[in-house]
């Protein structure tokens, strides 16, 4: 491995990522529950960085036993035939759509290239998933130095783990894999109370008119409470008439009794107020969703909220029924932490 001592120019996440990349979830990400389970070599940076959520780091001076540190995996210099790989395990069963493979800060020693592997299995043995039969979704892709691979596929498949092959060796710095939960909700029972809306249960942000802070409103669907105010969804100032929204499906159809609007970090920027609007929706896509939305039904009439906190709405909820999509407003503009709808899915 090289020697550094000064790093290359930071390498920012993507400012506009493509259409199917900022409308999927990250798969990987450990927030969910995704882990590295191995690698066939991490001896210079330890496979489980490679799923860091934060964006990759350049730290001038830092070494460790092993020689300079690095923020992501790196395989050692490979001196005999063959290439190094790593297993992941999804944080959810999912559909990919495609990966972004970030070589940021590696610049001597990134792989010329990647292949990646996915299959379904119940376990997360090494040995088990050594013999489990993959499948090859990314064929042997070139790679670059210091650069973010956003790498689209065209595969149906529903997975759970990955084998991501780097030929022969070298660093790679975070691996997303975007995509979309699937079936998280099927083994609901009929009197089950569940978050419908919960990424793990499959639930996806549609659109949302503006993300200028913090994360997209993917960030409103992910597990726990925020950890800062970066971990929410954020809007500019708005400073002219009219709301803020986004639209959220849910992971299957179901009647939402308990609504929570979490502000948590959120203090001199929060909503002044928020209500919802839902229905269920057959056919269509995402974009005639989004423009029907401001015709729905109203779930939650406008509600008064407050800074950092945990808002629980159940008796001011209209019965509707069995609904897909919800239109979550703000007024006028702000950030919240998270969002939970509680329900039945309808059967």
């Amino acid at each position: 491995m090289a020697s550094h001592t000064s790093g290359p120019t930071v390498i920012a996440p993507p400012a506009d990522l493509p259409d199917w990349a900022r409308r999927s979830v990250d798969l990987a990400n450990p927030r969910l529950g995704a882990k590295a389970l191995h690698a066939s070599d991490d001896f210079f940076a330890e496979v489980a960085r490679m799923l860091n959520p934060e964006p990759a780091q350049f730290v001038p001076g830092k070494f460790d036993t092993n020689g300079k540190w690095m923020d992501g995996w790196e395989s050692r210099r490979k001196r005999v035939a063959g290439h190094d790989w790593a297993l992941v395990k999804l944080g959810v069963k999912g559909r990919i759509r495609g990966f972004d493979v970030d070589t940021s800060h590696f610049v001597g020693n990134y792989p010329p290239a990647v292949s990646i592997e996915a299959t379904v299995s119940d376990s997360d043995a090494v040995d088990a998933l050594q013999g489990a039969a993959w499948t090859e979704i990314l064929p042997a892709t070139p790679l670059g130095p210091s650069s973010h691979h956003l790498l689209e596929i065209a595969n149906d498949g529903v997975w759970t783990h990955l084998r991501v092959n780097i030929y022969p060796d070298g660093g790679i710095a975070r691996l997303r894999v975007y995509g979309q939960p699937v079936g998280g909700l099927e083994g609901a029972g009929p009197d089950q109370l569940v978050d419908l809306v919960a990424l793990e249960n499959g639930g996806r942000p549609v659109s949302w008119n503006d993300a200028s802070f913090g994360s997209s409103a993917t960030s409103l669907l992910l597990p726990g409470r925020g950890v800062n105010m970066g971990d929410g969804w954020e809007t500019r100032r708005r400073r002219e008439p009219g709301n803020d929204w986004c639209v959220l499906e849910l992971g299957a159809p179901g009647i939402i009794e308990k609504v929570e609007v979490d502000t948590a970090f959120f203090k001199g920027n929060y909503p002044d107020r928020c209500s919802i609007q839902a229905a269920y929706v057959q056919g269509g896509t995402d974009q005639s969703a989004t423009t029907q939305s401001m015709f729905w039904p109203v779930l939650l009439p406008e509600q008064k909220l407050s800074m950092d906190a945990v808002h629980t709405f159940a008796e001011q909820l209209a019965a509707l029924g069995p609904v897909t999509h919800v239109r979550f407003n703000i007024f006028p503009d702000g950030g919240v932490s998270r969002l939970r709808l509680w329900g039945k899915v309808a059967k």
